[in-house]
């Protein structure tokens, strides 16, 4: 892991769901209510909370042009949610700079589990020909927001202009899902023009609860690098078979490249979404045993419904000669202005910048797939000016007022551990009317502590720094990481001190992380203390290795491992095999009662039967010792003048008579 200090970036974006037993209504609008008080009264609903009015489309001027609000029924004769079932073809944007909504419907509308959760109970909201009296012009969708589940209601008038949908608009005319759920999400951002410019993971994350993850393609070598292209590819590939979304982009160099044409006919700051990643067979299997060649291939789609690649594996190109009809037709390959394209994943890296992964990731004991074991946190940024309560410190950057943010522990059990980690600050779209709508710059730091903290870290002097994310002014901030087994601290923070917002802290490890907020800087006085006397003093050790230990096998080597000990508690390190010389990374914190008493680390030499004690060495631990690295000869158990005995360790002790100091 790299120590590396946080740095600002400021980021244009472009223009395993589980099942929710509780969801909350939007505004305090509960749906079966209303509707039972329209159907009462016999009318069709109008939404006080969202009118059919000016204020619900713009909030920097007025419309361009005349805007009349109509139900779907003075549109069409016979209008449905879905008109031959759902499809990521179905969306076209309209004149607002949602592109990136439209993708991330295009997107959920390829995985029936995902949008049966944002649009539920389909067949009881959508228009009944033979029931007419029961419509109420009332629909309702739901979505993931801060760690809930949302239920919007709105009603079915919708802003048109010369007859036509002002917005988002389905291929078939009677067909009005795509308008109603852009019509909700734009009640939730506080208006239509609140969803001008965005990002497509936003949109997938509120509707499934997916884990987002940027990847900046040219800094991370894509474009060029062969081996990490195929790596990629089997990542989104893994993707998509276990449900997750994505998304891509080409970022805009200047203002003048604002949704400007590439001579392959792609558009810059425009969102595409992936409808399929495969591997491609190319020519005729003509022998059962033979293997054809495949090529790794990524199917996109516009979501302005055309404007197309035209360059290698374009609709009408040359190259699909070399696929035989059958693959063609598997591929479902239409010659036709569609809006929706394949590439090979090669001029995919070379020709996108951006993309987003949006993981579905499963955290269900009954699935073949792997199983997630996750906690969630929600937690505060808050200004105070006393630094024991002061939680808004910023980065690292701000060397005195680090520490003051808040602190979670988290414990990896495993040797090693993958783990997923998300960070999210509120969805600020809705004060975009105010001028304040836009996110700030957050990331988080992670530290390897000792293996026994239960209190907050008021000072850096012994934790090791073993991972910093990129700070960047997203609403959520993604990160994947290899830890080796111990305890650690993540510090989530904005980039500047003084900002005060709420966040929730998501993790995902393969086994429980016992994610909790450190919330206490030093122990609490209990009965145990009347008992036998307050702690005094605190002590921190860490160790770094054990050398030259006598040999314990035939081949030269030992098993070793140590433990802490102070006033009857211990601290255990793994065992490393096969060397008698081992480095550790064993830290651990002790707040002692009785300080005449030393702290004791001995090495042991690990047997399948019994275990052999190989020497130790005692400390005094006291704030006016060395507060270096020592490296100390072992000795044999008894006083600190008891034999010397092969091999040494290397330590490090730091004490305070200040409880709250370390």
């Amino acid at each position: 892991m790299r120590d590396q200090k946080p740095v600002e970036q400021s980021q244009s974006r472009h223009s395993a769901m589980s099942s929710t037993t509780s969801v909350k209504p939007f505004k305090d609008q509960k749906y079966e209510d209303l509707k039972q008080e329209c159907l009462e009264q016999r009318k069709l609903f109008e939404d006080p909370e969202f009118p059919a009015s000016d204020a619900s489309l713009f909030y920097s001027g007025p419309p361009p042009g005349k805007v009349e609000w109509k139900r779907p029924k003075e549109l069409c004769e016979d209008p449905h949610l879905f008109v031959n079932g759902i499809s990521s073809h179905d969306l076209h944007q309209g004149q607002l700079g949602n592109c990136w909504f439209v993708a991330a419907c295009s997107c959920l509308a390829l995985r029936k589990k995902l949008w049966q959760k944002v649009i539920p109970n389909v067949e009881e909201q959508d228009w009944d020909q033979k029931k007419p009296e029961q419509y109420t012009g009332m629909f309702h969708f739901r979505f993931w927001c801060f760690g809930e589940w949302i239920d919007v209601v709105v009603d079915d008038r919708l802003p048109t202009m010369n007859k036509k949908l002002l917005f988002c608009s389905s291929k078939a005319h009677n067909e009005f899902w795509c308008a109603l759920l852009e019509k909700a999400y734009a009640k939730m951002a506080g208006c239509y023009e609140a969803l001008d410019n965005g990002s497509a993971a936003e949109a997938i994350v509120d509707f499934t609860g997916a884990v987002a993850e940027s990847i900046d393609l040219v800094e991370s070598g894509y474009t060029h690098d062969i081996i990490e292209q195929a790596k990629l590819f089997g990542d989104l590939l893994k993707v998509q078979r276990r449900g997750g979304l994505i998304s891509c982009s080409i970022r805009a160099l200047s203002s003048s490249d604002f949704e400007s044409e590439t001579k392959t006919g792609l558009v810059k700051t425009h969102a595409y979404s992936v409808t399929a990643v495969l591997k491609m067979n190319l020519g005729e299997k003509r022998l059962s045993c033979a293997k054809s060649e495949k090529l790794f291939m990524i199917r996109l789609r516009n979501p302005w419904g055309e404007k197309e690649w035209n360059g290698a594996w374009s609709d009408k190109s040359e190259e699909w000669k070399k696929v035989s009809k059958a693959e063609r037709e598997k591929l479902g390959l239409t010659i036709e202005n569609d809006g929706e394209f394949w590439m090979t994943f090669e001029d995919w890296c070379k020709n996108f910048t951006d993309v987003d992964i949006c993981r579905i990731v499963n955290t269900s004991h009954f699935s073949i797939h792997k199983t997630w074991e996750k906690k969630m946190m929600r937690g505060r940024w808050t200004k105070n000016p006393d630094p024991l309560l002061n939680r808004s410190g910023g980065c690292s950057n701000n060397k005195d007022t680090f520490l003051q943010n808040p602190q979670y522990v988290f414990d990896v059990k495993k040797a090693e551990d993958k783990v997923l980690i998300s960070l999210q600050q509120k969805d600020k779209r809705i004060h975009k009317k105010e001028g304040t709508g836009y996110h700030f710059s957050m990331g988080f730091e992670i530290f390897k502590v000792e293996d026994n903290r239960k209190y907050r870290m008021p000072s850096l002097q012994i934790q090791e720094k073993v991972v910093t994310s990129t700070y960047i002014d997203n609403r959520m901030i993604y990160l994947k990481v290899l830890l080796k087994k111990g305890r650690y601290v993540l510090i989530p923070t904005t980039f500047s001190p003084g900002i005060e917002d709420e966040f929730i802290l998501r993790m995902f490890t393969d086994v429980p992380s016992e994610l909790r907020e450190l919330k206490m800087y030093k122990p609490r006085l209990t009965c145990l203390d009347m008992l036998f006397g307050v702690p005094r003093r605190v002590s921190q050790i860490k160790i770094h290795s054990v050398e030259d230990l006598q040999s314990q096998d035939s081949h030269g080597g030992a098993n070793p491992y140590v433990i802490i000990e102070c006033e009857n508690r211990k601290v255990r390190s793994p065992v490393q095999k096969g060397t008698v010389n081992a480095v550790f990374n064993t830290q651990a914190i002790f707040y002692r009662r009785n300080i005449r008493r030393p702290i004791t680390v001995q090495v042991w030499h690990s047997k399948i039967l019994s275990n052999r004690f190989l020497g130790q060495v005692q400390m005094t631990a006291s704030p006016d010792d060395l507060r270096g690295v020592q490296k100390l000869r072992l000795r044999g158990r008894g006083r600190r003048e008891a034999d010397e005995m092969p091999g040494c360790v290397t330590v490090k002790v730091l004490s305070s008579d200040a409880l709250a100091e370390l």
